[in-house]
């Protein structure tokens, strides 16, 4: 919970009522590594927040895994319009290590936005970080070749590049997996 609570206020000030509601409808579960959090087809039910591990977001197409999110440690993830609307979600989420998630549900999300004077205010911008985020990736698809975005990633997240498999990774960065193979052999640290 203290992972949670020291996100959200890097962000916003939060009353002592604030804390003592996310700590009420914030529930802690520990995931094993392989864990399927989500199919397509199914609903989503929960926000999560990852508080320890790796999770993956993906789509299969015609059999072949596409890795659209690599989760790290303190962030937030859902499969958001599905969760939002109420719809069957197109991706699956899915634990690449051991993982300590703190998750939300539907009806509690909306008693926590009726009962918070964060929590609104809070969404909106952990979604526009995120929406940002997709943007940078879409651009870095479109002017930084291969290598640039293996760099970009490695230093940007050491942590998901020494503990995500390979095909994961070339997958997320849209690259076929002996071409990163080739790509790391002329890297030197």
């Amino acid at each position: 919970m203290k992972n949670l609570l020291n996100y959200i206020q890097s962000r916003f000030t939060l009353t002592e009522d604030d804390i003592r509601l996310v700590e009420h409808y914030f529930i802690t579960e520990q995931v094993s590594a392989n864990t399927m959090l989500l199919e397509a087809g199914k609903t989503e039910h929960y926000v999560y927040f990852l508080s320890e591990g790796i999770v993956k977001g993906y789509l299969n197409i015609d059999g072949k895994i596409v890795v659209q999110h690599l989760v790290p440690e303190h962030d937030f993830f859902t499969s958001l319009e599905s969760f939002m609307s109420e719809t069957p979600a197109p991706d699956y989420y899915e634990t690449v290590t051991d993982c300590k998630l703190l998750k939300i549900s539907k009806p509690d999300y909306n008693l926590l936005q009726a009962n918070s004077s964060f929590w609104s205010n809070f969404i909106k911008t952990v979604t526009n970080e995120h929406l940002n985020c997709k943007l940078e990736r879409v651009k870095d698809f479109q002017v930084l070749t291969a290598k640039q975005r293996y760099l970009k990633f490695i230093e940007q997240q050491p942590n998901l590049a020494l503990n995500v498999s390979i095909d994961n990774i070339a997958s997320f960065l849209g690259i076929e997996p002996q071409s990163l193979s080739r790509i790391r052999k002329q890297i030197t640290f």
